[in-house]
């Protein structure tokens, strides 16, 4: 599977964790199972996998050709231990077997012991204790990876750069339950007829790693701290946010897993051409660029205020903007049931755009700007055309 990854063009690869000889690795079946919308599957993964099972000595003998066959691509090694001698060692033996750089497993949902795993990763001393241990068996760059289990990684993260780290993964998996088996009344998969909580993945904890990268580029001291940015890349656009928002590296699984390691070639595509189209020659000159735009919701302009723009040459009708604005929103979408197409009372708008958002074949898009009314700003004028119903006088 290496193998495969590096034929297909990818950068480097993140060795499944190695664990010491003692630590029995003893999968389940089944392990997976995936959150859907609708038609559409994938839109999470769930996954009940722990460490590597194979023996250590195979794994490092594997490291070994790999670095041989390889000697120009990347290769991470990941380790976890419940002591600090276990990650010392473990830090010597990826160290000799020619591992470019060795990632901390802080972060596992699916261990059971405290010391292992995630638990680990809400644990800033013992974080610190673990990378200053690694450090003691390894001169290799050390990242540590990090859980989105805490409502606050910066503790965690200067703890494991106290320790010796020189940079961090984020996020690993989000625990989560996703879906119960109605009939049997278990959570999925059903590993005869029993269940657990484990870690999420995919499209849908996305937002929840930007928010975490998002949290560790703001704070004071991690401006320039490597981050290898992961959960939910897909695309190109997938990429280009992790990068904008301060990624200096990216990690894939999740969609690897569903399209296999052919989607290098959309990712490395699509970023020249955004590139090209951005005028940048390199692509660090993006890393970290949009997060002078995220502010503290206090200090956003509450004066700004922007209407919906209604196309009526693709709107088909439909009804769903009308829907759920009278449900969920400020009933300022009404509906002509003569045209059999959506009003709109001006009046009644407060600019939440959740029409646009449900329109599914995008008639509505950002219009008008206003300044509200004796707020500071020059008032735009109101183009009252923007909202009228085809050929309506008013």
């Amino acid at each position: 599977m290496c193998k495969n990854a590096y034929d297909a063009g990818w950068g480097g690869i993140v060795y499944k964790t190695l664990s010491p000889d003692h630590f029995v690795i003893d999968e389940v079946s089944p392990r997976f199972s995936q959150l859907t919308k609708e038609d559409t599957p994938f839109v999470a993964f769930k996954n009940m996998e722990q460490l590597a099972e194979h023996p250590m000595a195979q794994d490092l003998a594997d490291m070994r050709r790999l670095k041989k066959e390889y000697p120009d691509k990347v290769l991470i090694a990941s380790i976890m231990g419940e002591t600090p001698q276990d990650w010392t060692n473990l830090a010597k033996l990826v160290t000799e077997a020619g591992a470019d750089m060795i990632e901390l497993n802080f972060s596992c949902p699916q261990m059971t012991s405290h010391t292992m795993g995630s638990d680990v990763g809400t644990n800033p001393e013992l974080c610190k204790t673990n990378c200053e241990a690694v450090k003691k068996g390894t001169n290799l760059p050390v990242l540590a990876k990090m859980t989105p289990n805490i409502m606050t990684m910066i503790p965690v993260v200067k703890a494991c750069l106290e320790g010796g780290a020189d940079g961090v993964s984020s996020i690993n998996t989000v625990k989560s339950i996703t879906d119960i088996d109605l009939d049997n009344k278990v959570a999925l998969p059903s590993i005869n007829g029993k269940s657990a909580v484990s870690g999420l993945s995919g499209k849908a904890v996305k937002p929840i790693a930007l928010r975490f990268l998002q949290q560790i580029r703001s704070a004071a001291g991690l401006e320039q701290l490597p981050v290898s940015g992961i959960g939910g890349i897909e695309t190109w656009e997938d990429a280009a946010e992790f990068i904008l928002l301060g990624a200096s590296t990216l990690q894939v699984t999740t969609a690897i897993m569903q399209y296999g390691y052919r989607i290098i070639d959309d990712l490395t595509n699509g970023l020249m051409h955004y590139m090209d189209e951005q005028g940048v020659d390199h692509l660090k000159d993006l890393v970290g660029i949009a997060n002078k735009n995220i502010l503290p919701t206090n200090q956003l302009d509450r004066d700004y205020k922007v209407y919906p723009k209604i196309d009526w040459d693709k709107c088909i009708g439909c009804g769903r903007c009308f829907i759920s604005c009278q449900d969920g929103a400020h009933q300022a979408m009404g509906w002509d049931d003569d045209k059999r197409l959506p009003t709109f009372d001006k009046s009644k708008c407060v600019g939440c755009q959740l029409c646009a958002l449900v329109c599914p074949v995008g008639a509505i898009k950002l219009g008008l700007v206003e300044m509200k009314p004796g707020r500071k700003g020059d008032p735009a004028k109101v183009d009252a055309s923007t909202f009228q119903l085809p050929n309506a006088e008013n």
